[in-house]
């Protein structure tokens, strides 16, 4: 299977030959420079698809030293080899990889052994709505997004950044699933640093093709001769990975302390995954066959044969937890600026956060994770209390239970 994939994400999904954001870009070449020119980069969860599009996004402003942690000890082997095979990039001469946990206390040892970074950038995340199947998946997801999330915002009280960007998710805006609701939580955790540090984050759409993506997934069941299966009635805006790591430079660099960035789409440019698996498949040459079963889908791939010119697919309505049929980037009660920047919107003012209710949250949840009776629906109870529009609906069926 030959297919430049930058290439097709530029004509069948983004529909943009350049970046969005390059005018943005290029307009405050002179305030990126002088932010991040010689000045130490920490980037946690740097061996993701967003981490990693956001260290080629900061390498031309030329670093002195750029630290990258990731649990993904072969994604980091990858990042590395991507970096120096490329002309592109300038890498500091300080550039070091560890394959640990940020959470765990040879991460604090690092940090203190360099007194700290200019630049924290945070993509370490449970993304996955597929991740909440039962209260242990959902405690493993909730610990990531906001309890580590806590550690390090404690670390860095000591050892002030001059910028610190997390990353969050448009999911975050009247989230319906756990994961959506914990990165609220997340943002609400983080704007209550903003008198300590900046602090700033962004909200923005699906990464076409990103690692564990559906998309990225049709790429995977191609090579082994499996039939493709995707939800269609689910609209979901896309940005390539260049532009996912452009959206949190700009944030992390160029934004006040809390802001919430997002990118400035429109809702004609949304799309379905079964378009997408459609154009994908018509690229490689192939006629869909649709089916009517995942059975069915399984039978005609089992019989895919080298020259064979229909691919079959299973498209179906979307019946899981936790799956939002649309998305947006900001709530009524948020205000946005959307003059600030070309092709991104900033929400400058959210609704103000009661820490002491943010406080008794995470206690409560905290408790439920150490009471073995607790099960999911409590966990949601509790999330529904501290988050007023989290509307969450269980379905009695997740991700895990389809192709």
């Amino acid at each position: 299977m030959l297919i430049n994939i930058q290439d097709f994400i530029s004509r069948n999904i983004t529909k943009r030959d350049v970046s969005m954001f390059s005018e943005d870009i290029k307009s405050n070449a002179e305030k990126l420079n002088l932010e991040i020119n010689n000045k130490t980069v920490l980037v946690i969860g740097g061996a993701g698809s967003i981490g990693s599009s956001f260290i080629k996004a900061l390498l031309p402003f030329k670093p002195k030293s750029l630290v990258v942690v990731d649990i993904n000890e072969n994604g980091l082997t990858e990042l590395t080899r991507d970096l120096r095979s490329s002309v592109d990039f300038e890498i500091p001469e300080d550039y070091v990889t560890y394959p640990i946990n940020y959470s765990d206390a040879v991460f604090t040892k690092m940090f203190m052994s360099r007194n700290g970074f200019d630049i924290v950038a945070n993509f370490s995340a449970h993304k996955h709505v597929r991740s909440e199947k039962d209260r242990y998946s959902v405690e493993a997801l909730i610990n990531n997004n906001v309890f580590n999330a806590r550690t390090l915002l404690d670390l860095l009280v000591d050892h002030k950044p001059s910028h610190f960007f997390c990353v969050s998710t448009d999911k975050a805006a009247n989230p319906v699933n756990i994961m959506g609701g914990s990165k609220k939580v997340m943002e609400d955790l983080i704007m209550s640093y903003t008198d300590k540090f900046p602090v700033t984050t962004a909200r923005f759409a699906n990464v076409a093709f990103s690692n564990g993506s559906l998309p990225a997934g049709f790429i995977e069941r191609i090579f082994k001769n499996q039939p493709i299966s995707a939800p269609s009635d689910v609209t979901r805006y896309f940005v390539s990975p260049q532009e996912s790591g452009q959206i949190c430079l700009l944030a992390c660099i160029l934004g006040e302390t809390g802001d919430i960035f997002f990118p400035k789409l429109q809702k004609e440019q949304m799309l379905t995954f079964s378009k997408i698996a459609t154009s994908f498949l018509n690229e490689l040459g192939y006629e869909v066959e649709e089916c009517t079963s995942e059975e069915e889908a399984l039978n005609k791939a089992s019989q895919l044969t080298s020259d064979g010119k229909k691919y079959p697919v299973y498209f179906s309505s979307s019946n899981t937890t936790g799956e939002k049929p649309y998305e947006e980037f900001y709530t009524a009660g948020e205000i946005t600026d959307l003059e600030r920047f070309n092709a991104l919107g900033v929400i400058i003012k959210q609704s103000e956060i009661d820490t002491d209710n943010l406080k008794q949250f995470l206690n409560d949840i905290s408790v439920a994770f150490d009471n073995v009776n607790t099960k999911k629906e409590d966990i949601v109870t509790i999330m529904k209390r501290y988050l007023v529009n989290f509307d969450h609906k269980e379905e009695g069926k997740n991700l895990d239970s389809k192709m």
